[in-house]
């Protein structure tokens, strides 16, 4: 099909999150998903090489158009507000979920060395949280993990793209 690239585009450009390779082969089922993902991969080096305001990024398993981060401050200042900025507290406990998911409440407890449950609360609400189930022992405490809006929030294709604890470690001593 010869709009094939124009029709990703647009659908990505529609859609209010990161869209699938097996999303776009469902509306343009003629298109083998080898060439979807070869025109994707046009589209990002070509928004790249433009070097205009946003890029066409691969992130929470799918394709989404983003801003360049370096124009957040005139975004922000077009939309007169500030960016959501999670609580110490809150990235501590995100932190916890993130790298030991699914966890229980009491782990993040114990890890954090205090009640984690107002921050909890506010990752559920945020949408960056979820319920995974309950774990099979007394009581059925409930588990948590992270949701793709985490992996949207931070730019990440899968939890694999998160830094190894021995990274984190290098960092900090460096700084």
């Amino acid at each position: 099909m010869e709009d094939s690239k124009a029709i990703i585009e647009a659908i990505i450009f529609t859609s209010e999150g990161p869209v699938q390779v097996d999303k776009i082969k469902e509306v343009l089922p003629d298109v083998e998903k080898d060439e979807i993902s070869r025109l994707l991969k046009e589209l990002m080096e070509e928004y790249e090489k433009r070097g205009g305001g946003f890029l066409l990024l691969e992130v929470a398993g799918g394709f989404q158009f983003r801003t360049r981060a370096d124009f957040s401050y005139w975004i922000n200042k077009f939309l007169k507000g500030r960016p959501a900025i999670l609580s110490r507290a809150a990235m501590e406990t995100l932190a916890v979920i993130a790298y030991k998911q699914p966890v229980l409440k009491s782990e993040i407890d114990r890890f954090r060395g205090v009640d984690s449950g107002s921050s909890l609360k506010g990752l559920l609400e945020r949408k960056l949280v979820r319920i995974m189930g309950r774990k099979d022992v007394p009581g059925r405490p409930i588990m948590y993990g992270t949701t793709k809006k985490f992996l949207e929030v931070f730019n990440l294709k899968d939890l694999s793209e998160l830094p190894t604890l021995k990274e984190l470690k290098d960092l900090h001593e460096e700084a």
